[in-house]
């Protein structure tokens, strides 16, 4: 099931003995733009660290209650490694943070989830995973961050980034929701970010490997929408694109990761 990260956003997190806060936001990478970390927002509780849930906690989302079920204790967390609020999530945090509580590097192998495509919870098959001859790099986004960001098609601007549609089961985003008002008044379209040719994080744009055109005559997004698989296999029909489905299980190439511009000549 996909879920806008805005409406995820203020649902309560729910830990095997209480509440911690609520979801503040998300950090996913841009490499495979999956959801790396849930940022919680805590109110009096640890408000000097960054409290970062990774998918691996994450039980269930509960739609109907609002809240999100972590398969973790307050104790487990409040000695988890600590990330000062004010610092990006380096490696060495990272590996830290995998580390204390046991879970495989998402960076150690050649899928999304390092052995898997999805997130394998059995500790007995980590032992049987792929590694890969070298962690790839990669870099964390924030959601709030990039929300707002000028969408740039191969013919000129078409609008903004306002959402994202995050996949429930793998934690990837699948579609970035763009606002396209100023071109189309009240029309929102789906981009998938197989469809990004580029980023430039130091402009705030995202280009995208399609034309104002091809955007224009895009299936409708509204809120309201039921993001069927029918949905889904129309809009990549209308842009020529198989679906991110077809794929699941296959790794990436090493060209996979998308060029990102520092905007400097």
């Amino acid at each position: 099931m996909l879920c806008q990260a805005k409406t995820l956003s203020g649902y309560k997190l729910e830990c095997l003995d209480g509440e911690i806060g609520k979801v503040k936001e998300f950090y996913f990478d841009d490499r495979y733009w999956a959801i790396r970390y849930l940022v919680a927002a805590t109110g009096e509780w640890l408000v000097d660290k960054q409290v970062l849930v990774s998918p691996y906690a994450l039980i269930a989302v509960n739609e109907a209650e609002k809240h999100i079920a972590i398969d973790l204790t307050k104790k487990q967390i409040e000695d988890s490694p600590s990330l000062a609020t004010d610092k990006p999530v380096s490696r060495q945090f990272e590996e830290a943070y995998y580390g204390y509580y046991e879970w495989p590097g998402y960076w150690s192998g050649p899928y999304m989830w390092g052995s898997y495509s999805y997130i394998e919870r059995d500790p007995v098959a980590w032992k049987n995973s792929i590694k890969a001859e070298k962690a790839w790099d990669h870099h964390l986004r924030s959601t709030h961050a990039v929300t707002g960001y000028h969408i740039q098609a191969s013919d000129g601007e078409i609008g903004h980034v306002e959402d994202f549609l995050i996949d429930e089961e793998t934690w990837a985003i699948r579609y970035l929701v763009v606002a396209t008002k100023n071109w189309w008044p009240g029309k929102k379209i789906l981009l998938s970010p197989q469809w990004i040719k580029q980023i430039s994080w130091s402009d705030s744009k995202v280009f995208a490997d399609l034309s104002r055109e091809a955007i224009q005559k895009a299936p409708e997004y509204t809120a309201d929408s039921l993001v069927t698989r029918e949905y889904e296999t129309g809009l990549h029909r209308h842009y020529s694109r198989p679906g991110y489905w077809v794929g699941d299980t296959v790794p990436l190439p090493a060209s996979a990761p998308i060029a990102a511009s520092t905007g400097r000549k």
